[in-house]
Order: C-alpha cells, then sequence, then structure tokens
C-alpha cells in the first residue's frame, strides 16, 4: 500500500517576472516499508523534492497524497499537523538544542505534541536505548561526537513513530565509520518496517538503500535511467 503519491508535481519560483521551474512533472509512489534514495548535484531540486515530501512546501501544481490525503489547497498549520503527526526529519547538521540534554533534546516532539512528562521521558529513553546510547543519555550536544550527535537526532527524528523518515544528507558531516554506523540504523529501522527517504549524493551511502533514483535538472529518473517525466 503507498503511504504517498506524487502525480505531475511542479515547483516554479520567480525571479522578478520570470519563472524557474525547480521541479519537472515528478512522478513518485513510495509504499509503505520502502527504503529509498534520491541522488543528485547541487541545483538538481532533490532539497526542494524533499521539502515538498515533508510539507515544508507545496508544490506549484501536480498532486501530493500522503497516507491517501490530498494535501492540495491545505492550511499551513494543518501542514504543521501532518508533520507533527507522519513525518521524521534527520538533517546533516543535527540541528541538536545545545542547553538541552540528550534525553531532553529527544524528547522535544512530545512535548509539542502535548505528550506528559514522565511518558516523554520514557519514550525518549526507549529511542536513545535503540540507537545504542543509553549510556550518553545526560550528555549534553558539546559533549558528544558527530556520529553520537546524529543518533540523537535519529532518535529524535522516531521517538513519535512517524509514519515516514525522512533524511537529508544523514552523513554528510560524518566520517565513514560513523556514516557507516548511521546506515547500519536505518537498514535496523527499515527493517522494523519503517518508511525510509534519504538524499545523499555518496553512491556508497545511496547503495544502502532498497531502491535508488536520480535527480537531474528537475527530474526524476529511476537507476535504470528511466525518466518519471511524462
Amino acid at each position: 500500500m503507498a503511504i504517498l503519491e506524487l502525480k505531475r508535481v511542479c515547483k516554479d519560483y520567480y525571479q522578478g517576472k520570470d519563472a524557474v521551474h525547480v521541479l519537472k512533472n515528478i512522478d513518485l509512489t513510495v509504499e509503505k516499508g520502502e527504503y529509498l534514495a534520491i541522488m543528485g548535484p547541487s541545483g538538481s531540486g532533490k532539497t526542494t523534492l524533499m521539502n515538498i515530501i515533508g510539507c515544508l512546501d507545496l508544490p506549484t501544481s501536480g498532486q501530493y497524497l500522503l497516507d491517501q490525503r490530498d494535501l492540495r489547497d491545505i492550511s499551513d498549520d494543518a501542514l504543521a499537523d501532518i508533520r507533527n503527526q507522519y513525518i521524521g526529519f534527520v538533517f546533516q547538521n543535527f540541528y541538536l538544542l545545545p542547553k538541552m540534554s540528550a534525553l531532553d533534546n529527544v524528547a522535544l516532539p512530545l512535548l509539542y505534541a502535548g505528550v506528559p512528562l514522565k511518558e516523554r521521558r520514557d519514550r525518549a529513553a526507549e529511542a536513545l536505548r535503540s540507537v545504542q546510547l543509553e549510556d550518553r543519555m545526560d550528555f549534553m550536544p558539546n559533549q558528544l561526537s558527530g556520529g553520537q550527535s546524529q543518533r540523537v537526532a535519529i532518535a529524535r527524528a522516531i521517538v513519535a513513530h512517524p509514519a515516514l523518515l525522512l533524511a537529508d544528507e544523514p552523513t554528510g558531516a560524518l566520517d565513514t565509520r560513523s556514516g557507516q554506523q548511521i546506515m547500519e540504523i536505518f537498514q535496523q529501522l527499515s527493517g522494523l518496517g519503517m518508511t525510509i527517504i534519504m538524499i545523499t549524493h555518496e553512491p556508497a551511502i545511496a547503495a544502502c538503500a532498497g531502491k535508488v533514483y536520480h535527480i537531474l535538472d528537475g527530474e526524476l529518473i529511476t537507476e535504470g535511467g528511466k525518466s518519471h517525466e511524462a
């Protein structure tokens, strides 16, 4: 069953009166539990595509269905609710709050969701154990290595049990060994049935996914070279 479908999605930006066509008739179906990577050079449109999938932006035209819900003409508040309910985000630069412990960073999305304190802390501790950081719960971000910081960020992304995990260059700021550890965690999450979409420029990292797409000049292409533009 599909968790998301993009149908002829386009995204345009304007420079003065001139339209810049960033995404061109993107068609993409992602099944529940699928693990896929999207590769593309700078300026190819991959970040714009990720922003649309993550409900951070809306397409100029076309249709986006998330869990069979049509997201056309939806309000900003409704988009924020969907992000909180359905999507976990992992970014290259971690974005941990420097004055909060690892445990409190992970619990933060549950605070926004109105979860009681004890349950927040219990679930955050469970998420940190799942990424092998049970001995770092009380550490501050400046006491963590890059790889540990990214594992905290993953724990934060999954603590609310999202239907979809979006990862934007999750190993881009890490050394090779730490990057491999992150990919092992993603493989474990995939094995548990989580849907994962990962942006990366590294072929070895993309190869960890079950399916690889390439985006070039706003067009989505499968690994076999077939364009998704009609």
